[in-house]
């Protein structure tokens, strides 16, 4: 008898373990729900960290609509209590991989930088699976023109407002940069942006993935990526033209706006963002980098810029703001599209 349960029992386990199998290769499912439980605890370490740096003199509105008829856009948006005249504006895409993250993972981080001086705005979009590409540019690119339309309520100025994001969130604000930089790109995504060049001063990009042709598939890393660009992109061929469509770095051309761009030495998707800060200067746009040597130690990991806390936290977040309030005093040179 025990050994028919025995027996039973493996082939339990075995016929479990083959649909297990052939769940993960058919969608994207069940491990987007085992990434979103890993990040939503790696967001929550994240604030934690923070917490005893989040200044007082800090006013916070929330759970602002952005976009009418649909309950993903929504934003939060953060200034300094004692702001004199209208403050540049930094809108931030919150990262997770395209299938996880909240802008309420920001929270502490975006308080911090108001401090320093701005009306920082966390903005929520629709995650993957749920929706793909590009419907997060859309609503990013809604974003900001709601904040540009609604400049007066939030105390911003509507001609000094910049994009920022971390992870996946670098990668959406920067193709929205892209969009909104050249009218014949965003002719090949199909929308307009409906946002100003010459009112977005610049870009803060941290960790991103710039571009989905070049990342590499293989190990545990590259089984991860493989799963939020099929979640994102919609199908799992990386050959596909839909993961083709997400690429940014190749398509990036003199009109793009000034960017900032770091990443950490071990940070897996570092080449990402060599790439792009070097395609940056070969089209002659105004980049800054914070790089660190290969031999760092400790290593920086991915997302590192959010422990504010730790010594390569804080001086990513005073270059990013030195970066921020340089390119807030200069006017806009040049004839930007419209």
């Amino acid at each position: 008898m025990w050994k028919k349960l025995s027996l039973a029992l493996v082939a339990g386990v075995v016929v479990l373990a083959a649909v297990a199998y052939t769940a993960f290769q058919v969608s994207p499912w069940p491990a987007v729900w085992l990434i979103r439980h890993s990040f939503d605890a790696g967001a929550a370490e994240a604030s934690a960290s923070v917490a005893g740096l989040v200044p007082s003199d800090v006013v916070a509105r929330r759970g602002l609509s952005y976009a009418s008829g649909d309950p993903d856009t929504v934003l939060d948006v953060y200034g300094p209590t004692d702001a004199k005249g209208p403050l540049p504006a930094v809108v931030w895409v919150h990262g997770g991989g395209f299938v996880s993250g909240s802008r309420k993972d920001l929270d502490g981080y975006l308080r911090i930088l108001a401090a320093r001086g701005f009306v920082t705005v966390a903005v929520d979009y629709t995650t993957a699976p749920e929706a793909q590409f590009p419907t997060p540019l859309r609503q990013t690119s809604a974003a900001l023109a709601h904040v540009r339309a609604e400049a007066t309520r939030y105390g911003i100025d509507p001609d000094r407002i910049f994009l920022a994001g971390d992870s996946a969130g670098a990668q959406i604000a920067a193709q929205t940069a892209l969009a909104i930089s050249d009218p014949a790109y965003v002719r090949q995504l199909g929308f307009d942006p409906g946002f100003p060049r010459a009112a977005l001063r610049g870009v803060v990009l941290y960790c991103g993935p710039y571009d989905a042709t070049s990342l590499n598939f293989e190990g545990p890393f590259g089984t991860f990526m493989r799963t939020v660009i099929w979640a994102y992109a919609g199908t799992p061929d990386p050959r596909d033209p839909r993961v083709a469509a997400l690429a940014v770095t190749p398509h990036l051309t003199a009109g793009f706006p000034p960017a900032f761009v770091s990443v950490g030495n071990a940070d897996p998707l570092a080449p990402q963002s060599y790439a792009f800060a070097a395609t940056l200067r070969a089209r002659g746009v105004e980049v800054e980098t914070l790089f660190f040597p290969d031999d760092r130690r400790p290593p920086l990991d991915h997302e590192y810029q959010l422990l504010v806390a730790t010594e390569a936290g804080g001086l990513a977040l005073d270059r990013s703001v030195a970066f921020l309030e340089a390119h807030a005093r200069v006017a806009f040179g040049g004839n930007p599209p419209r």
